[in-house]
C-alpha cells in the first residue's frame, strides 16, 4: 500500500492568508504526533524528548524543528518562557509515560499521587505556564477505566484547575485509516472553548495488513533491500523451523506440539492476518511474523502499519529503530486530530 498522503498544508482560509497554527510536543518520540500536525498545516514552536535515539530520528526528520534532547523535569519555567519567546502557541501535545497503574489505588494512593507519574504531573506544568488554547495528550486505553475511572477523574480536575475544559474518549486508529487496531485514551482540553468534540470516524472498510505491505520488496531471514529500513532480522534455523508451520494469522497452535513453544507472551509466534488490521504495534515484534514471508516484519513495514511515509528515516539499531515505531502516535491518526482540532479553533469566536 503507498502510504497515503496526509493532509496537505494551506493556509489559505476562504481567499484570506491566515496566521499558521502553532503547537509544541511533549515527549515527542520519533515524531508521529509531530508529523500529523504538520501536515495538517500547524508549525512547530519546540519539542523535547529525553532518548537520545529517538531524538536522532526525530531530528532527522524534522531539520527545521526546534528539539530538545533533555529531562523534562529539568526544563524550568524561565525557559519555557523564553522558548516560545512570546508567541502564542495553539495546542500542546504529548503523550507522558505513565507507569503508575499497579499500585494506584490499591494502597490508597492516588494516580497523581504516584511518584512514577511524574512525567503526567509534567505536561500539566507545562500547559499552566504556557496556557495554550488547546491540549491533545494519548495515552494508553486502559487508563481510561483505570481504579474504577478514578483515575481518568483524577486527570480532568488537574487541568479543570487551571481553567481548562477537558473530554476524554478511546479512539481506534483503525477507525481513521491506519491499518492497525490500536486503542488509545485521549484527552482533549481547551481555556477557550467548551464545545468540545473528537474526529468522527473516516473508515469503516478497515484497512488490513495486505493493504499496507504487499507492495514491498520480499525479503527472506537476513536480507536486505535499498528501501530504508526495509532489512530483516536473521533468525535462528530453530525459530524458522518453528514458524513455517504458521498458516496466514495462525498462532502457535499450529505448531507441532514436540517443537511448540510452551510458555511465553501468548502473542508471540503468531502470523499477521493478511485480510484484517493488525494487532497493536509495540516496542518488540519480532516474534510476530509476517503472513507469507517466513520472517518477522522489517522497521519500514512496521512503520507502514502505522502509516509513517516511506521517506521517513529511523536511525540508531534495529531494536532501538523498533521502539521509535511501536512507542509512536499513527501518523494518520495524528492528523486526523490535528485537524478537527485546527477545525475548532478556527470555528472558536475566542
Amino acid at each position: 500500500m503507498k502510504v497515503p498522503n496526509l493532509i496537505d498544508s494551506n493556509k489559505l482560509l476562504e481567499g484570506k492568508i491566515i496566521e499558521a497554527l502553532t503547537y509544541i510536543d511533549l515527549f515527542c518520540g520519533a515524531g508521529g504526533f509531530s508529523l500529523g500536525f504538520d501536515k495538517s498545516g500547524f508549525q512547530n514552536i519546540f519539542s523535547i524528548d529525553i532518548q537520545k535515539d529517538f531524538c536522532e530520528t526525530y531530528q532527522a526528520n524534522f531539520p527545521k524543528h526546534k528539539l530538545i534532547q533533555k529531562d523534562i523535569t529539568q526544563l524550568e519555567n524561565e525557559t519555557i518562557l523564553e522558548l516560545i519567546s512570546n508567541k502564542k502557541v495553539d495546542v500542546i501535545i504529548g503523550g507522558p509515560p505513565c507507569q503508575g497503574f499497579s499500585i494506584a489505588g490499591s494502597i490508597g494512593r492516588k494516580f497523581i499521587d504516584d511518584p512514577r507519574n511524574r512525567l503526567f504531573k509534567e505536561f500539566v506544568r507545562v500547559v499552566a505556564v504556557i496556557r495554550p488554547k488547546y491540549f491533545v495528550m494519548e495515552n494508553v486505553a486502559r487508563l481510561y477505566t483505570h481504579n474504577k475511572n478514578k483515575t481518568r477523574e483524577e486527570i480532568i480536575k488537574d487541568f479543570n484547575k487551571l481553567g481548562y475544559k477537558v473530554e476524554c474518549e478511546v479512539l481506534n486508529s483503525a477507525d481513521y485509516g491506519v491499518p492497525q487496531i490500536r486503542k488509545r485514551v485521549i484527552f482533549l482540553g481547551s481555556r477557550v472553548n467548551h464545545d468540545i468534540t473528537f474526529p468522527i470516524k473516516t473508515h469503516t472498510n478497515y484497512k488490513t495488513v495486505k493493504d499496507a505491505l504487499d507492495d514491498l520488496p520480499k525479503l527472506n531471514s537476513g536480507e536486505e533491500s535499498t528501501l530504508l529500513n526495509h532489512k530483516a532480522m536473521k533468525h535462528t534455523a530453530q525459530m524458522l523451523h518453528k514458524m513455517s508451520f504458521i498458516k496466514d494469522g495462525g498462532t502457535r497452535e499450529h505448531i507441532p506440539t514436540n517443537v511448540r513453544p510452551k510458555s511465553g507472551d501468548v502473542r508471540k509466534y503468531i502470523k499477521y492476518n493478511s485480510a484484517k488490521p493488525s494487532i497493536t504495534i509495540t516496542g518488540d515484534m519480532r516474534k510476530v511474523f509476517h503472513y507469507s514471508q517466513n520472517r518477522a516484519l522489517t522497521v519500514r513495514e512496521l512503520a507502514r502499519l502505522q502509516t509513517f511515509p516511506d521517506s521517513f528515516e529511523f536511525k540508531s539499531s534495529s531494536i532501538a529503530q523498533q521502539q521509535q515505531v511501536g512507542n509512536a502516535v499513527p501518523p494518520l491518526m495524528a492528523a486526523a486530530i490535528a485537524k478537527h482540532v485546527k477545525n475548532m479553533i478556527e470555528n472558536s469566536s475566542t
